[in-house]
């Protein structure tokens, strides 16, 4: 062996050491902060199991999504680092286009951004109820764009064949991940011009021109929120997704719950039953959907209220303390159809800063 190869493995037993050791330490550690604990990339760890459990995919990704139907009912996950959203169902309804593509099944309900997915595998674990086998992807820097997780329901045989038609000729136990730029600073607001930003805001016609229309302007996302003015956008208390969802599972408002990674935005359409507090994570823990919040690392929640075809529709978005989407909510809207009514009471409802005990 080459002192490379030698280093490299010695590396990679060490993690793989020093991994283990933390997870029997620490059995409830998600492995996105278990990674951060050990000082490397989701991938990375990933990556130290391969011939242990994990194998590397290969592309062509859209391929391989396209392919995702075959493995029947499974569980989605998309997380953000503050956020985690999982969705029992069935991957159907896709459509891929460019490096774009959507998920338009019911249940499993995606936007793609396949940029972003950069490095695969197929993982099996052991957990306390039993193997688990689950499809990882992750962006050029290790972090974790999605994950989906077989259930006993799922078709394991057609599992088995997709992994086979993906095996990358690479199995060894690293992963090459490198930092990605650094997002630009937003113009000072001086240089913005809030007389257009009002104006074009005020001519949307569909809420998904919004992003387009931010791009044309300069603007960030929250700065237009701060400028456009609080008919418009508006600040509320950091706990408000958890009181809006509180108020949505006391009524069965259906509502629109959104959570998105660098490569997908997922999304459960439909009502809430059992929220649960747990130390600073809020959950929605039902059948299909389960929804975790660390509600610490929100920094500032915004009412937004965008015109479209059908009249206004609001939405409550979560931001962390770089501005960052965490979670985004609305009511349940169907093209054609004016906003609900009792949703927009409940948002009404919500405290703003300065009213907050």
């Amino acid at each position: 062996m080459t002192t490379d190869e030698l280093e490299r493995d010695g590396a990679v037993g060490d993690l793989r050491q020093r991994a283990q050791g933390l997870r029997a330490a620490r059995p409830d550690l998600r492995a996105r902060d278990l990674a951060l604990a050990l000082g490397v990339s989701e991938a990375e760890l990933v990556a130290a199991r391969c011939g242990d459990g994990v194998r590397r995919l290969d592309g062509p990704w859209g391929g391989l999504i396209e392919r995702l139907p075959e493995l029947g009912i499974v569980m989605a996950l998309t997380r953000g680092e503050y956020a985690v959203h999982e969705k029992v169902g069935r991957y159907d309804k896709i459509s891929l286009f460019g490096r774009m593509g959507l998920v338009l099944n019911g249940d499993i309900d995606l936007r793609l951004f396949l940029d972003h997915w950069q490095l695969g595998f197929a993982v099996q674990e052991e957990t306390r109820s039993g193997p688990r086998q689950s499809l990882q992807f992750f962006d050029a820097d290790g972090t974790a764009v999605h994950k989906i997780y077989l259930r006993s329901e799922s078709e394991a045989a057609a599992y088995g064949r997709l992994v086979q038609d993906y095996l990358h000729p690479d199995q060894s136990p690293v992963a090459s991940v490198k930092a990605l730029a650094a997002t630009e600073p937003d113009r000072p607001d001086g240089d913005i011009d809030r007389t257009a930003l009002r104006q074009r805001w005020l001519a949307l016609q569909d809420v998904h021109d919004f992003h387009a229309m931010l791009g044309d302007l300069g603007v960030g996302r929250v700065q237009a929120m701060r400028l456009v003015g609080d008919d418009l956008a508006y600040q509320v208390d950091k706990a408000s997704l958890r009181q809006a969802l509180e108020q949505a599972a006391v009524s069965q408002l259906p509502v629109m719950v959104f959570v998105g990674s660098p490569g997908v935005i997922q999304i459960h359409t439909g009502a809430v039953h059992t929220l649960k507090q747990m130390g600073p994570w809020f959950n929605v823990l039902d059948p299909g959907f389960n929804l975790h919040l660390r509600e610490d690392g929100v920094a500032a929640v915004w009412v937004v209220r965008k015109p479209t075809a059908d009249g206004i529709v609001t939405s409550l978005e979560l931001y962390d303390s770089d501005n960052r989407q965490i979670a985004w909510l609305f009511g349940e809207r169907h093209v054609g159809e004016p906003e609900r009514e009792d949703w927009r009471a409940v948002i009404a409802g919500l405290s703003r800063p300065e009213m907050a005990a």
